[in-house]
């Protein structure tokens, strides 16, 4: 309780003790929108994977994933998806990760590759690694212009000339280059049948697609052997059949004229009036 002399010495507490109690609400209510903010900014970790923040990597390992999660953060710079049960890429799957380096996909059970599915990767990725899938064909037009290293062995490659071109165009890692195998290849000339079929079992087959092409194999060479020879038989058989055709339709004419022959000289003469017997008689 305030007396008089005191009133002003007693105003000035109240009012300090007032002003500090502001003050101290002021922040408290700065310090929780900042939480606030802060906790709607940061990023959220997808589904069944787990983030390191401090290392901005996403481990998604052996969590039974069927395709590429959504809402992998942005700034992801190392992404870990092997062990599971993808069986394709998508064209937009890694669009948004421009800060990328590392990419494993391996062990997955990937078969295709949709158009440009890796060529929005960013030019900081060092590492994209798709060993032991199920990839068969791939073509330069599926992983853009990167130049990350690749490792691509443990797959059961189709080897021809696509592949090739392929092949010639990738940073492939050193160590891994020879465990990429021909499970098939493209048929040479003479081999079997003259339709080009991936199911089927090659010449190559079962052999390095780098030791092949480093012992001088070319594979679009083969191939376009093979095409021309294809288009040679073809002509001829449309030749032939050409042949064939004349043959009959000159056959079928001469039958026809044959029986038309025939039929004029079945049919009775005309016979001669009197009057003309008599002129060519007296004409004698």
């Amino acid at each position: 309780m305030c007396t008089s002399w005191g009133e002003e010495r007693c105003t000035s507490i109240s009012g300090g003790r007032r002003g500090k109690g502001v003050v101290l609400h002021s922040w408290l209510f700065v310090l929780l929108l900042f939480s606030a903010l802060l906790g709607q900014a940061s990023p959220q970790c997808p589904d069944s994977c787990h983030c390191a923040w401090d290392t901005a990597t996403v481990h998604c390992s052996d969590t039974g994933l069927r395709e590429i999660p959504e809402g992998i953060p942005p700034e992801t710079v190392y992404l870990h998806l092997e062990r599971n049960y993808i069986r394709s890429i998508p064209e937009t799957a890694f669009s948004d990760l421009v800060h990328l380096r590392d990419l494993y996909l391996s062990h997955n059970r990937i078969d295709s590759l949709a158009s440009g599915a890796l060529r929005h990767l960013g030019s900081e990725l060092r590492l994209l690694d798709l060993s032991h899938n199920q990839l068969k064909q791939a073509s330069r037009e599926e992983f853009g212009s990167t130049r990350a290293k690749m490792r691509l062995y443990h797959n059961p490659w189709h080897c021809d000339c696509t592949l090739q071109e392929l092949m010639e165009n990738l940073n492939l890692e050193p160590e891994t280059v020879n465990g990429i195998m021909c499970e098939s290849s493209v048929r040479g000339v003479g081999e079997g049948s003259r339709w080009e079929d991936p199911g089927s079992q090659g010449e190559h087959a079962g052999q390095s697609l780098v030791k092949l092409l480093d012992s001088g194999v070319n594979f679009c060479s083969l191939q376009r052997k093979t095409t021309d020879v294809a288009m040679l038989v073809t002509m001829f058989v449309w030749f032939f059949m050409v042949i064939v055709y004349v043959v009959y339709y000159v056959r079928q004419n001469q039958a026809e004229a044959r029986r038309h022959l025939e039929y004029l000289k079945s049919l009775p003469s005309p016979r001669k009036t009197p009057t003309e017997t008599d002129t060519l008689s007296t004409g004698f």
